[in-house]
C-alpha cells in the first residue's frame, strides 16, 4: 500500500488538517480532489494549488452529497482513495434550562452521518478498483472525552467503532480501511485553537502522518506519538487520571 500516483478525495480539504494533508499528498505525486463548505476558503486553497480539483459541498445535505458523488465519479473515474475528514467541534452545556440540541444535531450530522453516507455512496466504485482506500479521521478525544464537547467526542468514538467494523467487512475486498487519530492540533477547528501553546503544530502533525502513510505497510490506526497519551489511557490503567487532567 503506497500513497503515490493515486486519486484522492479529501472532504474538508479547504482548511486545517484536511488542507495540510491535501497539499502534502499532492507533493508526493497524487491527484487531489477537495471539498469545502465555504466557497471563499475553497477557492483560496484552489488558487494556491491550481492542480487540485475542488467542489463546494455541504456534507450534511443528503441530496447535495448524492449529486456530488455522481459528479465526482463522472469527472474523476480513477478515484481510488477517500479521506473522510470534514468535521466540526462546538461546546455544549447540559446544565442550562432548557438544553439546546442544535449543536448536538449539527455535530452528529457532520461528523458521523456524513462520512457514513459518503462512504456508502462511493464504496461500489472503490470496490471495483484493484486497490482502493478509505481513511477516516477520528480524534484522541474518542478515547478520553473532553466534557465541554460531549457530542463531538461521542461522534469521534462512533467513527472509531464504525471504522473497525467497516475494515472487518471489507477485509476480503480490494479496499483497505485506515483511521487517522489526531491529538489537539494547532488549527482553527475551535476558536483560538491555533494559538494554544500545547497544541501540536500542524506541520509537525502532517509530517508525522505522511511518514506513517509512506511506510510499506500502513497500520490500521495512524497514530502520531503525541496522541498515545489519550489513545492508550485505558489500556495503561490511567483513564481516570487522564480524564481528570483533560477536564480539570
Amino acid at each position: 500500500m503506497t500513497f503515490i500516483n493515486r486519486t484522492i478525495l479529501i472532504t474538508g480539504g479547504n482548511s486545517g488538517i484536511g488542507q495540510a494533508l491535501a497539499e502534502a499528498l499532492q507533493a508526493k505525486g497524487n491527484r487531489i480532489i477537495i471539498t469545502g463548505r465555504k466557497q471563499d476558503s475553497l477557492q483560496a486553497t484552489l488558487k494556491r494549488n491550481p492542480a487540485m480539483a475542488g467542489y463546494t459541498l455541504d456534507v450534511t445535505n443528503k441530496d447535495a452529497v448524492a449529486i456530488f458523488c455522481a459528479k465526482v465519479l463522472t469527472e474523476h473515474p480513477d478515484l481510488d482513495t477517500i479521506i473522510l475528514n470534514a468535521g466540526i467541534m462546538e461546546a455544549e452545556d447540559y446544565t442550562v434550562d432548557p438544553v439546546s440540541l442544535d449543536v448536538a444535531e449539527r455535530t452528529i450530522a457532520t461528523n458521523l452521518v456524513a462520512p457514513i453516507r459518503l462512504a456508502a455512496a462511493l464504496l461500489p466504485h472503490l470496490q471495483s478498483r484493484s486497490q482502493a482506500t478509505i481513511i477516516t479521521v477520528s480524534s484522541g478525544l474518542a478515547f478520553v472525552p473532553k466534557a465541554a464537547n460531549p457530542t463531538y467526542c461521542a461522534t469521534k468514538a462512533a467513527i472509531h467503532s464504525w471504522t473497525q467494523s467497516l475494515r472487518y467487512q471489507l477485509r476480503d475486498s480490494s479496499v483497505s480501511v485506515h483511521e487517522i487519530v489526531p491529538p489537539q492540533v494547532a488549527t482553527d477547528l475551535t476558536p483560538g485553537q491555533s494559538q494554544i501553546a500545547a497544541a501540536m503544530p500542524l506541520k509537525d502533525f502532517t509530517d508525522e502522518v505522511m511518514e506513517i502513510l509512506s511506510r510499506g505497510e500502513v497500520p490500521d490506526e495512524v497514530l502520531v506519538n503525541r496522541v498515545n497519551f489519550l489513545r492508550n489511557a485505558e489500556v495503561e490503567n490511567r483513564y481516570a487520571e487522564t480524564f481528570g487532567t483533560m477536564n480539570g
